[in-house]
């Protein structure tokens, strides 16, 4: 794991979306994941400028969701492929058959866990995953406790999840499960971005840094990971 510490969130973001940038030039058509987190969207608005100014395309990317919240009902339209919607798709190229996101009010979700099992076999495997950490250090959906040896499966909600999630919401929201890619798919990643931000997320940062390799925490699997990054600014590094 390679640990850069930079400035700002701003500095975090350029040099993020920078990284990211790199990958897509050396292989158009590669196999991406996108969090629907509050971290990730200052990445989002630097990608969204390189592809403005034509620096990279997103048109022969496939794009694979990482996590959804499940039977959120009328709250569907928050939900994390409306945030990536809004604060990504809407403003880049895209190919929306490249695109294979999770369906959180299907009525089968062992199914819709098959179809994004499907989708990673015949493109991937995933060529860059980007990541944020939750309070209790869920990777995705992966909350604490959770094998690390799972594909794409379906998630009974920690307490900390719950609580925090409701942030992305305009109203009070039940939130009881989730479908998520599993650790399985982030470690067989060929580049693994895990990127923190603010003073909030230091103790994440500081139990990373401290914890084993473990279940218990989701987020110390990014140390094992042959080709990953964790990449912070100064806040969020304030306790390391």
């Amino acid at each position: 794991m390679e640990q850069i510490i930079y400035k700002d969130y701003t500095e975090l973001s350029v040099k993020t979306a920078e990284l990211i940038a790199g990958i897509i030039s050396k292989k158009p058509d590669a196999l991406l994941c996108f969090p629907a987190g509050e971290t990730s969207v200052g990445t989002f608005d630097q990608l969204i400028k390189l592809n403005k100014s034509g620096k990279i395309s997103f048109k022969k990317c496939k794009i694979v969701g990482l996590d959804e919240w499940a039977n959120i009902g009328e709250m569907k339209s928050e939900n994390c492929f409306s945030f990536l919607k809004k604060h990504l798709f809407d403003h880049i190229d895209y190919s929306k058959e490249n695109f294979c996101f999770f369906d959180g009010e299907a009525s089968d979700l062992i199914k819709e866990c098959y179809k994004t099992d499907a989708f990673i076999k015949k493109n991937g495997p995933i060529d860059m995953i980007l990541l944020g950490a939750g309070m209790n250090g869920h990777l995705g959906l992966n909350e604490p406790g959770t094998s690390f040896d799972l594909y794409s499966h379906i998630v009974h909600l920690d307490e900390t999840t719950k609580i925090v999630g409701q942030k992305y919401f305009s109203g009070k929201v039940n939130l009881t499960a989730g479908i998520t890619l599993g650790v399985k798919y982030i470690m067989e990643a060929k580049t693994a971005i895990l990127q923190l931000n603010g003073s909030r997320k230091a103790e994440v940062v500081k139990r990373l840094m401290e914890s084993e390799v473990s279940p218990a925490f989701p987020a110390s699997a990014i140390k094992s990971h042959s080709n990953s990054f964790l990449l912070l600014d100064k806040e969020a590094a304030g306790l390391i």
